[in-house]
């Protein structure tokens, strides 16, 4: 790296330093680090997914160990409290770490207790949102998006500068992980970003007004599910007037809780109802096969087979 300012040899001003180790800031920082955690995960037992490769998995004697990490944002549980607590206190030996005892935040996720598991919400990520966009007090809807008229590119007057709707579209799109419930108006929203206008920029808007009035929904994990792997499905034919693409969604539940869910246009131009079907289905097989291996790299094996 160049040499840092004040710290200039004036008799080599163009030399660099070498490195020792990654230094947090630099690009190649993360890759450094999670090479050196993975590294350490693995002389203790610990198994890396292949379908994840943010996910470890340890057996030991029948207690399980699951860590998921991003960065520097560790995520640990098992089924055994005290081999956690061993775990955790054999990872602080080796590096500098902060428990922060029971999940409740995770990268702008909430964790809420539920009397029926737990809830996944964003309601303070939504709540920093509608203030950014001071939508704060702005009277609820019931629905994301109206029914009437079609979404077209050319609806209604471009928008002299682009950059407010571009960056709340992209904060929704981050608010999916947890809201199933706007998935498709999230996606089809985003397909005006490159030509908004006016009009677009009242339907972003409408969509906020919705998120006022359902703060506090999630995604509820029950505690009491099975575990068996059904999915819903559907697609329309054409539905984008623009180029006449078509759109697939799919929810896919593990038992009682959903898991995965999408709203997608499709790549190419299907001609007939048939065929967006056959290609819904294959966006469907491909994620369940990843799901499949998922709950294998989890040491869980399906009681049924996939319904659909």
């Amino acid at each position: 790296m160049t040499q840092p300012p004040g710290f200039i040899d004036s008799n080599h001003p163009t030399y660099v330093c070498k490195l020792k180790k990654a230094i947090y800031g630099l690009k190649q920082a993360p890759r450094a680090w999670y090479h050196e955690l993975r590294q350490f995960l693995l002389t203790v037992g610990f198994k890396n997914s292949y379908t994840d490769t943010s996910l470890f998995a340890l057996n030991s004697g029948g207690n399980l160990l699951y860590l998921l990490i991003y960065v520097d944002d560790i995520i640990l549980t098992g089924n055994n409290s005290a081999h956690v607590d061993r775990f955790v206190d054999t990872l602080a030996q080796r590096f500098s770490l902060k428990d922060l005892g029971p999940l409740s935040y995770f990268l702008g996720v909430e964790v809420v207790p539920h009397k029926h598991g737990i809830l996944l919400s964003q309601r303070h990520y939504i709540l920093d949102l509608l203030s950014r966009t001071n939508m704060s007090g702005a009277k609820p809807v019931q629905t994301p998006l109206p029914t009437s008229p079609l979404i077209t590119l050319h609806f209604g007057k471009p928008l002299s500068d682009p950059i407010a709707y571009r960056t709340t579209v992209g904060s929704l799109q981050y608010l999916s992980l947890t809201r199933p419930d706007i998935a498709f108006a999230i996606n089809k929203l985003s397909q005006y970003k490159h030509q908004p206008t006016f009009d677009h920029w009242d339907l972003i808007k409408r969509l906020l007004r919705y998120l006022c009035g359902t703060l506090d929904e999630g995604v509820v994990i029950y505690y009491d599910s099975q575990v068996s792997l059904h999915v819903f499905s559907d697609a329309d034919w054409a539905g984008n007037k623009d180029g006449y693409s078509s759109t697939s969604a799919y929810i896919v539940y593990l038992g009682r809780n959903p898991i995965s869910w999408s709203s997608k246009k499709q790549n190419t131009i299907a001609r007939s109802s048939t065929e967006v079907k056959y290609r819904s289905v294959v966006a469907i097989a491909a994620e369940l096969n990843w799901v499949c291996f998922l709950l294998t790299d989890l040491g869980l094996t399906l009681s049924t087979t996939v319904r659909s």
